[in-house]
Protein backbone atom coordinates (compact mmCIF):
# COMPACT_ATOMS: atom_id res chain seq x y z
CA UNK A 1 0.00 0.00 0.00
CA UNK A 2 2.75 2.36 0.19
CA UNK A 3 5.58 1.65 -1.83
CA UNK A 4 3.49 0.42 -5.09
CA UNK A 5 1.79 4.12 -5.35
CA UNK A 6 4.98 5.42 -6.88
CA UNK A 7 5.46 2.86 -9.13
CA UNK A 8 1.99 3.11 -10.29
CA UNK A 9 2.89 6.63 -10.94
CA UNK A 10 4.84 5.41 -13.81
CA UNK A 11 2.00 2.97 -14.65
CA UNK A 12 0.07 3.64 -18.46
CA UNK A 13 -3.64 4.40 -16.66
CA UNK A 14 -5.12 4.13 -13.50
CA UNK A 15 -4.32 1.88 -10.73
CA UNK A 16 -6.62 1.61 -8.11
CA UNK A 17 -5.54 0.52 -4.41
CA UNK A 18 -7.10 -0.83 -1.34
CA UNK A 19 -7.24 -3.51 1.81
CA UNK A 20 -8.54 -4.93 4.59
CA UNK A 21 -10.51 -3.01 7.12
CA UNK A 22 -7.40 -2.35 8.95
CA UNK A 23 -5.35 -1.32 5.97
CA UNK A 24 -7.97 1.72 5.49
CA UNK A 25 -7.15 2.99 8.94
CA UNK A 26 -3.53 3.26 8.47
CA UNK A 27 -1.45 6.26 7.86
CA UNK A 28 -0.41 7.32 3.89
CA UNK A 29 -1.46 10.67 3.16
CA UNK A 30 1.63 12.38 3.47
CA UNK A 31 2.93 9.99 0.49
CA UNK A 32 -0.41 10.52 -1.45
CA UNK A 33 0.58 14.52 -0.82
CA UNK A 34 4.07 13.78 -2.31
CA UNK A 35 2.54 12.19 -5.04
CA UNK A 36 0.23 15.39 -5.87
CA UNK A 37 3.84 17.50 -5.54
CA UNK A 38 5.27 15.30 -8.23
CA UNK A 39 2.30 16.19 -10.16
CA UNK A 40 0.85 12.77 -10.29
CA UNK A 41 -2.73 12.82 -9.91
CA UNK A 42 -4.38 10.98 -6.93
CA UNK A 43 -7.66 10.38 -6.19
CA UNK A 44 -8.69 9.44 -2.13
CA UNK A 45 -11.63 11.14 -1.55
CA UNK A 46 -9.60 13.41 1.16
CA UNK A 47 -9.20 10.77 3.06
CA UNK A 48 -5.63 10.31 3.07
CA UNK A 49 -5.88 6.25 3.35
CA UNK A 50 -7.51 3.53 1.16
CA UNK A 51 -8.82 2.90 -0.90
CA UNK A 52 -7.57 5.41 -3.70
CA UNK A 53 -6.86 5.51 -7.19
CA UNK A 54 -3.27 6.71 -8.71
CA UNK A 55 -3.77 7.67 -12.47
CA UNK A 56 -0.68 6.58 -13.82
CA UNK A 57 0.74 8.40 -17.13
CA UNK A 58 3.45 6.44 -17.79
CA UNK A 59 5.55 9.27 -16.76
CA UNK A 60 6.66 11.45 -14.00
CA UNK A 61 8.93 14.55 -13.92
CA UNK A 62 10.34 14.44 -10.36
CA UNK A 63 12.34 17.01 -8.91
CA UNK A 64 12.20 18.24 -5.20
CA UNK A 65 9.78 17.35 -2.60
CA UNK A 66 8.86 17.60 1.51
CA UNK A 67 7.48 14.91 3.09
CA UNK A 68 6.30 14.30 7.05
CA UNK A 69 7.51 10.49 7.35
CA UNK A 70 7.61 10.51 10.97
CA UNK A 71 4.64 8.29 10.86
CA UNK A 72 6.75 5.32 8.87
CA UNK A 73 9.69 5.35 7.64
CA UNK A 74 8.40 3.45 4.18
CA UNK A 75 7.24 6.53 2.75
CA UNK A 76 10.79 7.93 2.59
CA UNK A 77 11.86 4.00 0.82
CA UNK A 78 8.58 4.16 -1.39
CA UNK A 79 9.79 7.23 -3.13
CA UNK A 80 13.44 6.31 -3.05
CA UNK A 81 12.54 3.21 -4.87
CA UNK A 82 10.88 4.53 -7.74
CA UNK A 83 12.78 7.81 -8.33
CA UNK A 84 15.62 6.34 -10.59
CA UNK A 85 12.61 5.81 -13.01
CA UNK A 86 11.79 9.44 -12.74
CA UNK A 87 12.56 11.71 -15.44
CA UNK A 88 14.59 14.35 -12.71
CA UNK A 89 15.09 11.77 -10.23
CA UNK A 90 14.13 13.07 -6.97
CA UNK A 91 15.42 15.49 -4.25
CA UNK A 92 13.68 14.49 -0.91
CA UNK A 93 13.38 16.13 2.13
CA UNK A 94 11.85 14.93 5.98
CA UNK A 95 10.32 17.61 7.15
CA UNK A 96 8.69 16.48 10.90
CA UNK A 97 9.72 14.23 14.24
CA UNK A 98 12.78 11.81 13.74
CA UNK A 99 11.84 9.15 11.01
CA UNK A 100 11.07 5.55 13.02
CA UNK A 101 12.83 2.52 12.01
CA UNK A 102 15.57 4.73 10.10
CA UNK A 103 17.65 1.80 9.56
CA UNK A 104 14.74 0.53 6.92
CA UNK A 105 16.04 3.76 4.92
CA UNK A 106 19.38 2.67 4.99
CA UNK A 107 18.63 -0.51 3.65
CA UNK A 108 16.65 0.98 0.92
CA UNK A 109 19.74 3.28 0.19
CA UNK A 110 21.89 0.56 0.46
CA UNK A 111 20.11 -1.89 -2.34
CA UNK A 112 19.50 1.32 -4.95
CA UNK A 113 23.54 1.60 -4.96
CA UNK A 114 23.85 -1.97 -5.13
CA UNK A 115 21.93 -1.65 -8.24
CA UNK A 116 23.88 0.94 -9.53
CA UNK A 117 21.76 4.10 -8.80
CA UNK A 118 23.39 7.15 -7.59
CA UNK A 119 22.32 8.33 -4.36
CA UNK A 120 23.49 11.37 -2.22
CA UNK A 121 22.54 11.51 1.57
CA UNK A 122 24.16 14.91 2.44
CA UNK A 123 22.48 14.93 5.58
CA UNK A 124 19.50 13.20 8.18
CA UNK A 125 16.66 14.57 6.56
CA UNK A 126 17.82 15.23 2.94
CA UNK A 127 18.26 12.24 0.14
CA UNK A 128 19.10 12.59 -3.73
CA UNK A 129 18.50 10.11 -6.61
CA UNK A 130 20.08 10.56 -10.11
CA UNK A 131 18.09 9.48 -12.80
CA UNK A 132 19.14 6.46 -14.50
CA UNK A 133 18.96 2.80 -14.87
CA UNK A 134 18.37 0.16 -12.43
CA UNK A 135 21.07 -3.01 -12.87
CA UNK A 136 20.46 -6.25 -12.19
CA UNK A 137 22.27 -8.00 -9.96
CA UNK A 138 22.61 -11.35 -8.32
CA UNK A 139 22.46 -11.13 -4.60
CA UNK A 140 22.14 -13.54 -1.20
CA UNK A 141 19.12 -11.90 0.82
CA UNK A 142 20.13 -11.52 3.93
CA UNK A 143 17.04 -13.94 6.66
CA UNK A 144 14.67 -11.41 7.91
CA UNK A 145 16.26 -11.21 11.17
CA UNK A 146 13.36 -9.38 12.89
CA UNK A 147 11.64 -12.85 12.28
CA UNK A 148 14.30 -14.36 14.20
CA UNK A 149 12.89 -12.48 18.08
CA UNK A 150 10.51 -15.08 19.25
CA UNK A 151 13.15 -18.00 18.24
CA UNK A 152 15.60 -16.34 20.31
CA UNK A 153 13.28 -15.14 22.70
CA UNK A 154 12.49 -18.34 23.68
CA UNK A 155 15.80 -19.29 24.77
CA UNK A 156 16.02 -16.53 27.32
CA UNK A 157 12.76 -17.19 29.04
CA UNK A 158 13.44 -20.94 28.89
CA UNK A 159 16.56 -21.26 29.62
CA UNK A 160 17.45 -22.90 26.81
CA UNK A 161 19.56 -22.80 23.51
CA UNK A 162 18.55 -21.14 20.14
CA UNK A 163 20.99 -20.58 16.86
CA UNK A 164 19.71 -19.00 13.96
CA UNK A 165 22.06 -20.11 11.39
CA UNK A 166 23.14 -17.40 8.85
CA UNK A 167 23.29 -14.61 10.78
CA UNK A 168 25.22 -11.52 8.98
CA UNK A 169 28.32 -10.69 10.62
CA UNK A 170 27.86 -6.79 9.38
CA UNK A 171 24.14 -5.50 8.18
CA UNK A 172 22.04 -2.69 8.23
CA UNK A 173 18.73 -4.68 9.45
CA UNK A 174 17.07 -2.99 12.39
CA UNK A 175 16.29 -6.88 13.96
CA UNK A 176 20.34 -7.00 14.37
CA UNK A 177 19.33 -5.09 17.61
CA UNK A 178 17.82 -8.11 19.08
CA UNK A 179 21.63 -8.89 19.90
CA UNK A 180 21.82 -6.10 22.40
CA UNK A 181 18.49 -5.94 23.64
CA UNK A 182 18.65 -10.02 24.68
CA UNK A 183 22.34 -9.56 26.14
CA UNK A 184 21.35 -6.65 28.35
CA UNK A 185 18.33 -8.56 29.49
CA UNK A 186 20.43 -11.34 30.76
CA UNK A 187 20.80 -13.61 28.03
CA UNK A 188 24.06 -15.35 26.92
CA UNK A 189 24.44 -13.94 23.00
CA UNK A 190 27.34 -15.08 21.10
CA UNK A 191 27.57 -14.64 17.10
CA UNK A 192 29.96 -16.40 15.20
CA UNK A 193 30.62 -18.17 11.38
CA UNK A 194 27.77 -20.82 12.40
CA UNK A 195 25.28 -18.02 13.21
CA UNK A 196 23.83 -16.28 16.19
CA UNK A 197 23.43 -18.59 19.09
CA UNK A 198 21.24 -17.13 22.53
CA UNK A 199 21.58 -19.23 25.54
CA UNK A 200 18.80 -18.45 28.85
CA UNK A 201 20.91 -18.45 32.32
CA UNK A 202 17.70 -18.42 34.42
CA UNK A 203 17.46 -14.55 34.83
CA UNK A 204 15.85 -12.04 33.18
CA UNK A 205 16.06 -8.45 33.65
CA UNK A 206 14.15 -5.13 32.79
CA UNK A 207 15.27 -2.88 30.43
CA UNK A 208 15.40 1.16 29.26
CA UNK A 209 15.10 1.08 25.30
CA UNK A 210 14.46 3.51 22.76
CA UNK A 211 12.78 1.51 20.00
CA UNK A 212 12.41 3.98 17.31
CA UNK A 213 14.95 2.41 15.05
CA UNK A 214 13.80 -0.87 16.02
CA UNK A 215 10.09 -0.65 16.37
CA UNK A 216 9.03 -3.85 14.80
CA UNK A 217 10.78 -5.29 17.88
CA UNK A 218 8.62 -4.07 20.55
CA UNK A 219 5.98 -7.06 21.06
CA UNK A 220 8.89 -9.80 21.54
CA UNK A 221 10.83 -7.14 24.18
CA UNK A 222 7.54 -6.63 25.33
CA UNK A 223 6.68 -10.26 26.32
CA UNK A 224 10.44 -10.56 27.64
CA UNK A 225 9.88 -7.83 29.66
CA UNK A 226 6.78 -8.88 31.38
CA UNK A 227 8.76 -11.93 32.09
CA UNK A 228 11.48 -10.22 33.61
CA UNK A 229 12.16 -9.25 37.55
CA UNK A 230 12.56 -6.11 37.11
CA UNK A 231 11.34 -2.95 35.52
CA UNK A 232 10.92 -2.34 31.68
CA UNK A 233 10.75 1.47 29.91
CA UNK A 234 10.42 0.68 26.15
CA UNK A 235 9.99 4.52 24.33
CA UNK A 236 10.27 6.07 21.12
CA UNK A 237 7.80 3.75 19.61
CA UNK A 238 4.34 6.10 19.69
CA UNK A 239 4.06 5.06 15.96
CA UNK A 240 3.34 1.54 16.68
CA UNK A 241 -0.34 3.13 17.23
CA UNK A 242 -0.59 3.29 13.36
CA UNK A 243 0.28 -0.64 12.83
CA UNK A 244 -1.67 -3.24 11.89
CA UNK A 245 -3.17 -2.37 15.03
CA UNK A 246 -1.95 0.03 17.82
CA UNK A 247 0.35 -2.31 19.08
CA UNK A 248 0.74 -0.22 22.30
CA UNK A 249 -3.07 -0.16 23.04
CA UNK A 250 -2.94 -4.18 22.15
CA UNK A 251 0.18 -5.16 23.96
CA UNK A 252 -1.23 -3.26 27.40
CA UNK A 253 -4.68 -4.73 27.17
CA UNK A 254 -3.70 -8.48 26.40
CA UNK A 255 -0.91 -8.81 28.96
CA UNK A 256 -2.94 -6.81 31.75
CA UNK A 257 -6.12 -9.56 30.85
CA UNK A 258 -3.18 -12.19 31.79
CA UNK A 259 -2.03 -10.27 35.52
CA UNK A 260 0.55 -7.96 33.83
CA UNK A 261 0.91 -4.21 35.09
CA UNK A 262 2.17 -2.63 31.96
CA UNK A 263 0.40 1.51 31.47
CA UNK A 264 0.95 2.75 28.49
CA UNK A 265 2.91 6.44 28.01
CA UNK A 266 2.67 8.72 24.94
CA UNK A 267 5.57 7.02 22.85
CA UNK A 268 5.82 3.25 24.25
CA UNK A 269 5.15 1.15 27.79
CA UNK A 270 6.05 1.00 31.28
CA UNK A 271 6.05 -2.65 32.30
CA UNK A 272 6.38 -4.17 36.03
CA UNK A 273 6.73 -7.27 37.26
CA UNK A 274 3.64 -9.21 37.68
CA UNK A 275 2.88 -12.76 38.39
CA UNK A 276 0.90 -13.80 34.77
CA UNK A 277 -1.93 -16.19 34.25
CA UNK A 278 -3.21 -18.25 31.83
CA UNK A 279 -6.30 -16.68 29.40
CA UNK A 280 -6.85 -16.43 25.71
CA UNK A 281 -4.25 -13.57 24.09
CA UNK A 282 -6.01 -12.19 21.30
CA UNK A 283 -3.93 -10.73 18.55
CA UNK A 284 -5.99 -8.44 16.28
CA UNK A 285 -4.55 -9.77 12.88
CA UNK A 286 -0.81 -8.74 14.20
CA UNK A 287 1.49 -11.62 13.20
CA UNK A 288 3.69 -9.51 15.68
CA UNK A 289 1.32 -10.08 18.71
CA UNK A 290 0.65 -13.44 18.11
CA UNK A 291 4.35 -13.89 18.35
CA UNK A 292 4.84 -12.40 21.76
CA UNK A 293 1.71 -14.55 22.76
CA UNK A 294 3.69 -17.08 21.91
CA UNK A 295 6.80 -16.43 23.88
CA UNK A 296 4.66 -15.72 26.73
CA UNK A 297 3.12 -18.98 26.42
CA UNK A 298 6.24 -21.03 26.95
CA UNK A 299 6.45 -19.63 30.38
CA UNK A 300 2.66 -18.89 31.21
CA UNK A 301 0.65 -22.47 31.51
CA UNK A 302 -2.93 -22.08 29.82
CA UNK A 303 -2.05 -19.22 27.32
CA UNK A 304 -4.34 -19.44 23.70
CA UNK A 305 -3.37 -18.07 21.27
CA UNK A 306 -6.14 -16.84 18.90
CA UNK A 307 -5.48 -16.54 15.42
CA UNK A 308 -2.12 -17.86 15.64
CA UNK A 309 -1.95 -18.20 11.78
CA UNK A 310 -1.87 -14.47 11.28
CA UNK A 311 1.71 -15.22 11.71
CA UNK A 312 1.76 -16.29 7.64
CA UNK A 313 1.59 -12.63 6.44
CA UNK A 314 5.39 -12.53 7.24
CA UNK A 315 6.35 -16.35 8.16
CA UNK A 316 4.61 -18.91 6.71
CA UNK A 317 4.73 -22.25 8.91
CA UNK A 318 5.29 -20.28 11.87
CA UNK A 319 3.62 -22.87 14.37
CA UNK A 320 5.29 -26.01 12.71
CA UNK A 321 8.92 -23.71 12.97
CA UNK A 322 8.02 -23.52 16.73
CA UNK A 323 6.64 -26.84 17.53
CA UNK A 324 10.19 -28.07 15.89
CA UNK A 325 12.38 -25.52 17.44
CA UNK A 326 10.57 -26.89 20.69
CA UNK A 327 11.36 -30.55 20.34
CA UNK A 328 15.18 -29.91 19.30
CA UNK A 329 14.71 -30.89 15.40
CA UNK A 330 15.46 -28.01 13.13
Amino acid sequence: MRFLPPVAALADGPVEFDGDPRARERPIGPLVEALRDLGVPVEDGGRGALPLTVQGKGYVRGGRVRIDASASSQFVSALLLAAPRFAEGITLEHVGRPIPSEPHVVMTVEALRDAGVVVEHPDPSLWRVEPGPVGALDVQVEPDLSNAGPFLAAAAVTGGRVTVTGWPQNTTQAGDALRDLLDSMGAEVALDRDGLTVRGTGELFGIDADLRAAGELTPVVAALAALADSPSHLHGIGHLRGHETDRLAALAKEINALGGNVTETEDGLIVKPATLHGGVFATYDDHRIATAAAVLGLRVPGIAVENVETTAKTLPGFTDLWERMLRGDG
